[in-house]
């Protein structure tokens, strides 16, 4: 008699990885495949992995010695991420002070506490007055809240971005990631952008030119569909 094949491991796939609730991983780097712990509370959207994957490839080498800035953290992967793609420093904005607790927790787990500030409050305040932060070095902004942002506080968070591309540092970039409704042209100096689907996502890209050059007069060629 032929014996049954054993089924595969499932919990060990990729998908079934990004699936598991209250955890999610970092994919890339220094830091791959180490677990980030969080609650699955609802109020935490993590990116999905083939989202932030393909992100993270898109932004190359533009992230070693960067800071990272990611402005609605939640559970911290994309400035995580950063850190362990060569990300010099990363600050993680969260407005729910329990999650802030458990970021500095998170970064405290991955060993990486003192390449982590983590700052508590509402981000969508920054359009009115924005923080000091470091400018010695590149940012790379990541601008992911919540979907229903993008139609109930658009003017809020248009505001924020409009106001990070002006203050960000020569060779900066923006990426804000939202879902396929969002109208790009809505974006702050809209032709600026190129942007990339990947499902269920869009990822916008805005970056600022090196010091001394002007922006060129027409954007980007527009990337093309994710494989």
């Amino acid at each position: 008699m032929a014996r049954k094949r054993p089924r595969p491991d499932r919990t060990s796939s990729p998908a079934a990885a990004e699936e598991t609730p209250g955890r999610t991983r970092i994919i890339g780097g220094e830091l791959r495949g180490r677990w980030i712990e969080f609650e699955p509370t609802g109020r935490t959207r993590p990116m999905k992995d083939r989202v932030r994957e393909c992100l993270f490839d898109l932004l190359g080498t533009d992230v070693r010695g960067a800071v990272a800035i990611d402005l609605f953290a939640g559970t911290g992967a994309l400035g995580f991420e950063a850190i362990s793609r060569g990300a010099a420093r990363a600050v993680l904005a969260e407005r729910h002070f329990p999650t802030a607790d458990a970021l500095r927790r998170s970064a405290r787990d991955l060993g990486i506490e003192d390449r982590i500030e983590v700052r508590p409050g509402d981000v969508l305040l920054w359009a009115k007055r924005m923080p000091p932060l470091p400018t010695a070095s590149p940012w790379i902004v990541f601008v992911s809240p919540p979907w229903s942002f993008f139609q109930d506080r658009w003017e809020d968070l248009g505001g924020l971005v409009e106001r990070l591309m002006a203050a960000a540092p020569a060779c900066s970039t923006v990426v804000v990631e939202a879902d396929t409704s969002f109208a790009a042209a809505a974006l702050p100096d809209a032709a600026a952008w190129t942007s990339r689907e990947v499902a269920p996502a869009v990822l916008h890209f805005w970056r600022r030119p090196e010091a001394g050059l002007t922006p060129p007069s027409s954007p980007r060629e527009t990337l093309p569909p994710a494989t």
